[in-house]
């Protein structure tokens, strides 16, 4: 009975922390549907004004058309060298192993603002600022990190016999990690992407440092549009974002409860019906 209850005050803890600090994100959505030519909540008359001004005005099409660019190029370049990085540190010999480790997870403990200055003031010297190329290399560094630890989590939990009899059976280690290896972590590595997506799609700090008239990514103009003029189009803009990262994270949950129950289901011994 204690555990029950222990479980159940866990259980709504966590659902007021969820709540907590998701209801400041969800203001936004109704704000979004106003008539008002400015932020306003309680919304009065509701509206897809804001809605349509996205696509009719090219400033904010084209801002989209970059961040979404720069974020498909940067969260497959660091998937790759995320999952490169993780079965090096797992299935590997490495020396100085935690150091690596301390390593490809700087970027979560270096503030942006001092990323954004290093990358502005070597990108200037090579031209890259302004540039596709330049936002996916700062992108990729600060995204492999979230790759990493996802992958590394995945690799832990695969049974290694498995690719050891892999490569029993005549399989070399490429064809055992994209036929056994891959299909396992295809979730954490899944889960690595998608946060390396919305990192490189909502990252603001080192994509100030790196914009201009010729390249502006979609958070850099929602910036702009509050600092300089109060545009209720980046309400819009910011529903659309949650309706995406909302509805790619639920796919992902679901696709992982559904590969759970069907790994429960295989794994359960046959039943002898025989006489």
């Amino acid at each position: 009975m204690t555990k029950i209850l222990t479980r159940t005050g866990l259980a709504v803890l966590a659902a007021l922390v969820g709540v907590y600090l998701v209801l400041p994100v969800l203001i936004v959505v109704p704000m979004s549907f106003s008539d008002s030519s400015y932020l306003s909540f309680p919304p009065g008359e509701t509206s897809l004004r804001w809605f349509r001004n996205i696509l009719d005005d090219p400033v904010w099409l084209d801002s989209a058309l970059a961040s979404l660019n720069v974020a498909l190029l940067s969260s497959a370049c660091a998937v790759v060298l995320g999952v490169l990085a993780a079965l090096a540190l797992v299935r590997g010999r490495l020396p100085f192993r935690n150091t690596i480790m301390a390593v490809l997870l700087a970027p979560l403990i270096v503030p942006y603002v001092i990323v954004g200055l290093a990358a502005y003031i070597a990108f200037l010297e090579l031209g890259l600022t302004q540039t596709t190329l330049g936002f996916v290399l700062v992108h990729t560094c600060l995204a492999v990190p979230y790759v990493v630890i996802n992958v590394v989590a995945g690799l832990v939990s695969v049974d290694r016999r498995l690719e050891m009899a892999s490569m029993s059976l005549g399989a070399g280690p490429v064809g055992t990690f994209f036929r056994v290896t891959l299909p396992l972590i295809l979730p954490s590595v899944l889960a690595g992407g998608l946060f390396a997506f919305f990192i490189s799609w909502d990252e603001v700090v080192t994509a100030i440092f790196l914009s201009g008239p010729e390249m502006t990514t979609l958070p850099v103009q929602m910036w702009s549009g509050i600092r300089v003029q109060i545009d209720p189009t980046v309400a819009a803009l910011s529903t659309l974002v949650l309706i995406v990262i909302f509805g790619s994270f639920t796919v992902l949950g679901l696709t992982r409860l559904v590969r759970r129950f069907t790994g429960r289901r295989t794994a359960r011994p046959a039943t002898n019906t025989g006489a």
